[in-house]
Parts: C-alpha cells; structure tokens; sequence
C-alpha cells in the first residue's frame, strides 16, 4: 500500500520475483537459439533472424499461458498464491516479450518495403476468404495492443482512477489477447510449418488452461453451496460452525445474491466482512489478522475489525455485517452496513473458548 504514488514501490519478494522471472526469460531464449536448431527439424534449416522472432513469439505464448494458470491454480492450491502476489510484473514482461518479437519481424519481413511497415504489415496480406494464407498478422497486432495497454495500465494509480471494476473489467481483456495469440499461431506459424513443440504448446496449453479454470469454478461453485443452505428468502444465513474456524482466520458464506462474506475470529469475538477486497477484488477470507489487522492474501492491503477501513493514511474500505451465534452456528445478516459503520465484534461464549493449558507440575485447583 502507498499513500503517494510510486513508479515501482521496491521489496524483497518483488526483487526476487523479478529476478527468477528475467532468469527464466534469458534462459528460455538463449536453450531455444542454441538447442532448438538441433532438437527440432522446424528451426534446422531457418536463419538466425527468424530463430529470434520464433524463440520471443513461442516465449510470449508461454508466458501467457502462465499467467492465466496462476489464478485458478491459487484457487485449487494455496501454495501457488506467492505467483499471484506480483502477476502484474509477470504480465508486463510478457508484453515486453511479444513487443521484441513484433520488432525483429517487422525488421526482417519489411525493412526494404518501399512503403512503411506498419503500412505494409497491414495491406500485405488480405486473403480474408480463405484460412490457409488468411491475415493471421492482425491477430497478433491485436493481442499486442491488449498486452501494452494492460502493462501501461497496471500501476495501482490507474487501478484508483478508474476505480476497481472498470479496471478488473479492461484486465480480464487478457483472455481476448490469449485467444488472439491462439488464432495468430494456428492461422500462421502451424499452418505454415510442422512445428510440434509449437502445437503442444498451443493446443496443449490451451486444454490446461481450460482444464484448471473448470476445476476452480467447479470447486467455488460446490463451496457456495455449501456455505450458504438456507433459503432466499432467510432473513440470516448460516456460515458454518464456530469450531471451523481457526483464531485469526475465517469461513467464508454466500448472501443470496452472490455476495461473498467472511466471517473472522480474533481475540473471543467474531467480526464479519466483505469478502471482496478494495484493491483487486481479492479473497479476503483467504488471509488472516496480522497484529490487530484483516489482511488480504494477495496484496497486504489491511482493515480493521470494528468498522472494516484501512488504518490512517490509508483510505480503502470494505463493508461489515452484523453476525450472531445460534448454538455454534454462525449467523450473519445478509443486508451490509453503511461502509464505515463501527460495529462491536460479537463475544463468542465462555462454552465455546478453548480451555486454558494447564500448568505441568500443578493441582487443578492452583492451575491459573
């Protein structure tokens, strides 16, 4: 979080992010130029340009397709939660990536075309009639614009300006890019050569990826309904039984609208929020309070337990609502508060406090 805003706000984890990912990047470049040629009959017989333009092309393909796996594998799998926390640097160096393709084809395809390339990379070719020798070019100019507007506006000042659902809406704009780069190959480079590596990359990934957000929806989907079984209609819906839920953490209900809301346990009370986090729509339910604070697990954004604000300077809010026990059922009341409203976190009973450890060495009754 920043009170002011920054080009780049600089830490370990991100420095160390950073650097697997330019290791990574350098790495896959510097195999593909020097074992590609010997490994596959499609690079065998091609010059060094057009290796360079098909080791970044194939590159940002891959990276793509990394990034997409990220969310629906933190969902199946908490441990894939630290690739969430700096996706945004991913998904900027993959625009970077496929930027150095475009230019080492437009510097080789077109650099003594009697008019300007960019003027010949779009009149060349219009076989708009027919697949084979169809203009697969303008695929991948789209899916470049996408990536270099999704890089530019990737900074948490264009995320404030536009405020979070216009901004999450223009980022999820990613999957048309992927689809465009699906397109830019099939129609172009599997068409044009038998590269095997390039289709299962292309194919392949493409069934991953469908294959894993099935799987995650599937499992939001089965944990809405199980959260929630009361009717529409029910004026409080049942979130879960109080023993489910660790000190510091929280279960997470489903409103009968769709809301999301997480239900925190922390110091003898329960505290219900949104489950929605005012940066990037993060699953709040998913972290836990650090020292006084909800935290969301994706970016560190806190707010406090009675009222659901940031703590000064900071000012995103999320909302609260009112919880109760009936039994060890937890409760909680569909309507949200006004955002800001203070709300006293409610006490959970004596009954269902842990027992204090005994002293070793100790009578019951000198046990304090």
């Amino acid at each position: 979080m920043s009170v002011s805003y920054k080009p780049v706000i600089w830490n370990r984890a991100k420095m160390i992010y950073d650097a697997v990912l330019l290791a990574g990047i350098v790495i896959y470049i510097l195999v593909f130029l020097k074992l590609g040629p010997v490994l596959s009959p499609a690079l065998r017989d091609t010059d060094l340009p057009t290796q360079r333009m098909r080791a970044f092309g194939s590159l940002a393909l891959l990276l793509l397709t990394i990034i997409l796996s990220i969310g629906p594998l933190a969902r199946l799998d908490t441990r894939f939660m630290p690739l969430l926390y700096n996706r945004r640097h991913f998904g900027v160096m993959t625009a970077i990536v496929a930027a150095t393709h475009a230019y080492y084809v437009l510097g080789w395809y077109f650099s003594y075309s009697p008019t300007p390339q960019l003027t010949a990379l779009f009149t060349s070719n219009t076989s708009f009639t027919s697949i084979v020798g169809f203009p697969f070019e303008l695929f991948g100019i789209l899916a470049l614009v996408i990536l270099a507007v999704l890089a530019v506006t990737s900074h948490d000042f264009w995320l404030s300006f536009l405020t979070p659902p216009l901004w999450k809406a223009i980022h999820m704009s990613v999957y048309l890019a992927y689809a465009a780069v699906i397109l830019h190959v099939a129609l172009g480079a599997l068409i044009d050569r038998r590269d095997l590596a390039l289709g299962l990359l292309s194919v392949g990934g493409l069934a991953l990826l469908c294959t894993l957000h099935l799987l995650a929806g599937r499992r939001e989907s089965s944990a809405d309904a199980a959260a929630s079984p009361n009717a529409p209609d029910a004026p409080w819906i049942a979130v879960g039984d109080l023993a489910e839920i660790a000190e510091g953490r929280a279960i997470i209900g489903a409103a009968p609208g769709g809301e999301r809301i997480a239900v925190f346990r922390s110091k003898g009370g329960l505290s219900a929020v949104s489950n929605v986090c005012s940066h990037q729509n993060g699953p709040i339910g998913e972290g836990k309070v650090v020292l006084g604070f909800i935290t969301c697990p994706w970016h560190g954004y806190q707010y406090r337990l009675e009222d659901g604000c940031s703590p000064p300077p900071f000012r995103e809010r999320i909302r609260k609502y009112r919880v109760q026990l009936q039994g060890s059922t937890v409760l909680v009341d569909p309507e949200p508060l006004p955002l800001g409203t203070k709300l006293t976190a409610f006490p959970i009973p004596v009954e269902f406090m842990p027992a204090a450890p005994k002293k070793e060495g100790l009578p019951d009754a000198q046990t304090r």
